[in-house]
């Protein structure tokens, strides 16, 4: 063992990048290793809740004591990532008296501070509640992003030395004399992502200490050193609103059910969710029933959500976990609380373990617990410090001073930023030379935001939107993901640029097209046709140099309308817009599918 003991974390989602941290803070030499950006699985793919605990109240009050504990806890050290909601468990006139009152006693068993209203109470505080709701109870719910809280554990994790390396897929974990002594990590071939890792080679990763933190993935890693570790992943859908129906968390007062909750979330309402074992954490079911569910389901809370337009849905999978025997059936049945499985002790594998289950919530709390189990394998002595000292962008936080003046941008773009950067502000906006043009209008983002992003993210605009926001908006990315990919030009290549505005484009595209019909059906359309017309994305022959006569039009209509139908005739190198990616003709034929192939799962 070296001098410093070396630990190797696997995952970037919230539990690794909280390891990460917690280690680094204790002086441990600890790498990180993700398959893709920060956030790519569960994480970056929830619904946004800081819970309460109110939710397992009933049915999980171990793991409700723990969501209060870490709510306070974020509260402290991460308010830039935080914003107090509040949240309603709202009853329905059909709703069980029975179950409200166990609702209300649980909370109360479980240190929650809840608080009963009564219908024209709960009205007061959301206007747009049903006419008929009986009465709530009010808890500390709130919505945390999980974009942002990722990336400050990262950056504060490599600020204490913690090499963080994104982009870099573990293909092989390494086994020596019956123990786990590291892993092998293919880099990505793209100039993407954060870390030293040389794009389109394989890295060997030694370490006395390896940390599964994959979630639903952590049975792939385990099945790779040869050991079970049994996740049973359930998918849960969410759908995103244009706006935000309601200020406060709405949650149904009901026993467990799908689309029974609504988040609001920086400038729009999540509405969530669904709960549905899958085999495999990649398989998506591509129907799209379920947005229907929670409009309909929903608009029994509020209303005028079936008049309102959504702009796209996701998928995300809970990395659930029982002790082997338990036999649960339901996956709504199957506890939140975390374990940590030593493969040494379980498996008589040391030098791994695995850290599964939990929530968002108490990602922290997990790392915390893990990082103590890791100290004491590698016979360090050093206390945990995460939860007393904030998260780079929350120390000294007091935001919301007006910045029209400081800063030379409009108040409440300046407020956004704000609150996006927290206590890097004055840094990131009072370090930028120059005019600072908005390059994002439906969440605020200006220029100085983006290059502070891509000075993290090389060319990976998706990074960017994930450090940002940006496209991430009412227009998801019509009017802002050529500005974007703007910001590269000078440093790269024109082939570079095109291909991370594919990437970006594609990445924006998969989620929308379940929600296509109505107004989000002509948004969409305008979309495509902006990016078709204007930058010829769909790769129309009529467009280019090559593929029509442009003399012909100066001769009349006639010889125009045959030089352009000469033009739409020779489709050789013709290629199709789809979401911003491009096939050749070849590839196009009639079962082509409008998502290019890719499983919407953003």
């Amino acid at each position: 063992m070296t001098e410093t003991p070396s630990v190797l974390v696997i995952g970037g989602g919230s539990t690794g990048c909280g390891i990460v941290r917690d280690l680094a803070m204790r002086g441990l030499d600890v790498t990180l290793v993700e398959k893709g950006n920060l956030t790519h699985g569960t994480t970056g793919r929830m619904h946004g809740l800081l819970h309460s605990g109110g939710r397992y109240a009933v049915s999980d009050q171990a793991s409700a004591k723990e969501c209060i504990d870490e709510n306070r806890v974020l509260r402290r050290i991460a308010s830039h990532c935080v914003e107090m909601t509040g949240g309603l468990f709202v009853q329905r006139p059909e709703d069980d008296d029975d179950y409200f009152q166990k609702k209300l006693d649980g909370c109360r068993e479980c240190g929650i501070p809840a608080e009963v209203l009564s219908g024209e109470e709960a009205r007061e505080m959301e206007p747009y509640l049903a006419k008929d709701v009986k009465r709530a109870i009010r808890v500390p719910d709130g919505a945390v992003d999980p974009f942002r809280l990722c990336v400050a554990n990262a950056a504060d994790a490599i600020d204490h030395g913690a090499r963080v390396e994104t982009h870099a897929e573990v293909v092989d974990v390494l086994v020596e004399d019956g123990e786990i002594i590291g892993v092998e990590v293919e880099h990505q071939d793209k100039d993407l992502g954060i870390g030293e890792g040389e794009p389109g080679t394989r890295e060997k990763l030694y370490a006395d200490y390896v940390v599964n933190a994959t979630g639903a993935w952590a049975g792939q890693i385990g099945e790779m050193a040869g050991v079970e570790v049994a996740v049973r992943p359930s998918k849960g859908v969410m759908t995103i609103m244009n706006v935000r129906q309601v200020d406060t968390v709405v949650n149904r007062c009901r026993p467990k059910g799908d689309a029974d909750i609504i988040v609001p979330h920086e400038t729009t309402c999540i509405l969530g969710t669904t709960d549905e074992e899958v085999e495999d954490p990649e398989d998506y079911p591509e129907e799209g029933w379920e947005v229907d569910l929670m409009i309909d389901t929903l608009s029994e809370l509020v209303p005028m959500l079936s008049e309102a337009r959504t702009i796209r849905s996701f998928w995300g999978v809970r990395p659930l976990y029982e002790p082997p025997g338990t036999g649960t059936t339901d996956p709504t049945d199957i506890t939140r609380d975390f374990f940590l499985l030593d493969h040494g002790d379980r498996d008589d594998l040391p030098g791994m373990a695995s850290i599964v289950g939990g929530k968002l919530t108490t990602y922290r709390l997990m790392a915390e617990k893990i990082s103590d189990h890791v100290c004491e394998k590698v016979g360090v002595e050093a206390e945990c410090e995460t939860a007393d000292v904030p998260l780079p962008g929350s120390s000294d936080f007091s935001v919301l001073r007006d910045w029209m003046d400081e800063f030379g941008i409009r108040s409440p773009v300046g407020r956004r930023s704000a609150q996006r950067l927290g206590s890097r502000t004055d840094e990131v906006l009072g370090g930028w030379d120059g005019p600072n043009p908005t390059v994002c209008e439906c969440e605020a983002v200006t220029q100085a935001e983006i290059h502070d992003a891509l000075d993290h993210s090389g060319t990976d605009l998706n990074a960017v939107r994930i450090r940002t926001r940006a496209s991430m908006g009412n227009c998801q990315g019509a009017f802002c993901c050529h500005r974007m990919a703007n910001e590269l030009i000078g440093d790269y290549s024109e082939v570079v640029v095109r291909d991370s505005l594919d990437e970006l484009y594609q990445e924006r595209w998969k989620g929308e097209r379940h929600g296509l019909w109505g107004e989000q059906l002509s948004q969409a359309m305008l979309k495509h046709l902006l990016h078709a017309t204007t930058m010829n994305r769909d790769g129309d022959p009529a467009a280019s140099d090559e593929g029509v006569d442009f003399a012909a039009f100066d001769t009349g209509a006639s010889a125009a309308v045959g030089a352009a139908g000469d033009a739409a005739g020779d489709d050789t190198d013709r290629a199709a817009t789809d979401g911003g990616e491009r096939r050749d003709a070849s590839r196009v034929s009639s079962d082509s599918r409008s998502d290019g192939g890719h499983h919407a799962d953003s």
